[in-house]
């Protein structure tokens, strides 16, 4: 039993957790996931090398493809599917690739992630200027290694995430993030603690890489989408709290939406096309022009 890996291991602390009373239940499946947020801390050297190829590939015109299986992909498809509306990101720029395609985002698809050709033919498309990341928890999944392995072939920069030491996916990286959550409460159930980890990770790299691209000011998401009516009053809120006391609503209007340019168009004294036209020379950075030098 000693080859497995330490996310199928039997965790002794919860070998009685079926004979809990519901309050210790759900405490004890609640704690188990305090270990998660250690490990992935533990692994802030590796995540901010990991950011940076990130940041590099977007500057550059590349793309980010991200590779799971299971949880993991599941986890993939979220993390990018939500940079769009956050951040104003391109949605071609960061990709979520799932083993079994979308169908497995909501039920299993048998024998996907042992699809070694399929998690090759998922990453074909990829080039020199690019960064694939492969998520799995024990670091075994046939598609997610297939898929690294075809991405360094290709060129492209090579991102592992995963929960056990010594994984085969480790070796095929560039940057490898091991956060190390070991035994699951209920064994093997890695939706669980490396689940978990998975998921800071992923929220650390592509937040941490937002930052950089200039997609944020100071804590703001100045690059938000507005596009339903919480966002729409989160962007007026964000024009008056960085503008001072403007008619944000007819700012928004007239920057076509975005709060980057109706701040600038406040603070500046500039119309859209003017304040456009700084952001483009500040590479999208708002803190470069609206800020004293």
């Amino acid at each position: 039993m000693s080859g497995l890996p330490s996310t199928e291991a039997v965790d002794p602390a919860t070998a009685q957790i079926d004979r809990l009373d519901d309050v210790a239940l759900a405490r004890t499946l609640a704690e188990a996931h305090r270990g998660a947020v250690d490990a992935a801390v533990a692994q802030a050297y590796a995540i901010a090398r990991a950011t940076t190829l990130v940041v590099e590939a977007i500057e550059c015109g590349g793309r980010v493809a991200v590779f799971g299986a299971g949880t993991s992909g599941r986890l993939a498809v979220l993390d990018a599917s939500e940079l769009p509306p956050t951040f104003g990101l391109d949605p071609q720029v960061v990709e979520g690739i799932i083993a079994g395609g979308d169908a497995a985002l909501r039920r299993a698809v048998e024998n996907a992630e042992d699809d070694a050709d399929a998690g090759a033919r998922a990453a074909d498309a990829l080039v020199a200027h690019d960064v694939a990341i492969g998520i799995s928890a024990s670091g075994g999944a046939a598609f997610v290694r297939a898929a690294l392995q075809r991405a360094r072939e290709r060129g492209a920069r090579t991102i592992a995430v995963a929960n056990a030491p010594g994984s085969p996916l480790a070796a095929l990286a560039d940057v490898a993030i091991v956060a190390d959550t070991g035994a699951e409460p209920i064994a093997g159930s890695t939706r669980m603690r490396a689940g978990t980890a998975q998921k800071i990770v992923l929220n650390t790299i592509s937040t941490g890489a937002m930052i950089r691209l200039g997609k944020t000011y100071r804590n703001r998401m100045v690059d938000v989408v507005a596009t339903n009516a919480k966002l729409r009053a989160r962007a007026e809120r964000l024009v008056r709290e960085l503008a001072g006391d403007v008619d944000a609503s007819a700012l928004l209007a007239a920057a076509g939406g975005s709060v980057k340019t109706a701040v600038v168009m406040a603070r500046r004294g500039v119309d859209a096309a003017g304040a456009e036209r700084l952001l483009r020379d500040a590479r999208g950075r708002l803190a470069r022009v609206i800020d004293p030098a």
